[in-house]
């Protein structure tokens, strides 16, 4: 066995490690716990604009990118943009590496203001990003973005706009079914369940109510999709426990 086939073995068994040890998680969870009351996940920008996203969260799309190379990424929920020209660019070092020369990211929201719009279009990775503004569980949207996937060999999904359990039902049933065989649909803030019941006062999600609860009640019926809990394990940082969806048929 070569030197880095023997390098990801030991990193496997060190991963399913950090996964099985409940001390590793509860420190985790407590500084987390702590942490977003300062709104850690606000903090950090990618190429000048807020990301709204773990670090963590972060290097585990880009290590998904990397592996995948989608010709496609759609996003549901776009905020500043940050997201959307952290794909950009992920997909433009994956065309300089022999991916898709072609590769999009398409980003959905229901209310893209117009300062992000500006900063966006304006962004040296724009030529690789378009937006469609509306609600992501709008039937007419669900049509333009299932169409824009005609054709595509490699598709990853991207899910973070409302997190309500409804919502994000409807998302997965709506945006799952395109991402590929060996590909995955990612939900993010799963992480809402395991958060303290008065996180989220001026919000409608809570406990119970959340990104989480939907991906649950989705894999009842979707055995087509599985939870990759090897990279909730590695990042143990995470917004998106049991959010990694592969879908493996």
């Amino acid at each position: 066995m070569s030197e880095y086939p023997k390098f990801k073995r030991e990193c496997a068994l060190e991963i399913e490690q950090m996964g099985d040890d409940p001390e590793l998680a509860r420190v985790t969870r407590s500084w987390m716990d702590r942490a977003n009351r300062a709104k850690y996940s606000y903090h950090f920008e990618w190429m000048g604009r807020p990301i709204i996203q773990y670090p963590q969260d972060v290097l585990a799309v880009q290590e998904i990118i990397w592996s995948i190379k989608p010709d496609l990424i759609i996003e549901t929920g776009i905020a500043h943009g940050g997201s959307l020209i952290f794909s950009a660019s992920m997909l433009e070092l994956s065309a300089m590496a022999g991916g898709p020369q072609d590769a999009q990211v398409l980003g959905i929201d229901i209310d893209i203001r117009a300062h992000n719009r500006s900063a966006i279009e304006a962004h040296p990775m724009a030529r690789r990003i378009s937006m469609i503004e509306g609600s992501s569980i709008a039937p007419e949207v669900v049509a333009e973005v299932s169409a824009k996937t005609a054709g595509k060999k490699s598709v990853l999904v991207l899910l973070d706009s409302n997190h309500t359990h409804d919502h994000v039902l409807a998302e997965l049933d709506a945006y799952a079914r395109l991402a590929s065989i060996g590909s995955y649909c990612v939900v993010f803030d799963t992480v809402i369940e395991d958060m303290p019941d008065d996180t989220f006062a001026d919000r409608p999600w809570r406990r119970g109510n959340n990104a989480k609860t939907a991906v649950w009640e989705f894999l009842k019926l979707h055995p087509e999709f599985e939870v990759d809990k090897s990279i909730q394990h590695k990042l143990l940082i995470t917004v998106a426990p049991d959010g990694y969806l592969k879908r493996v048929s």
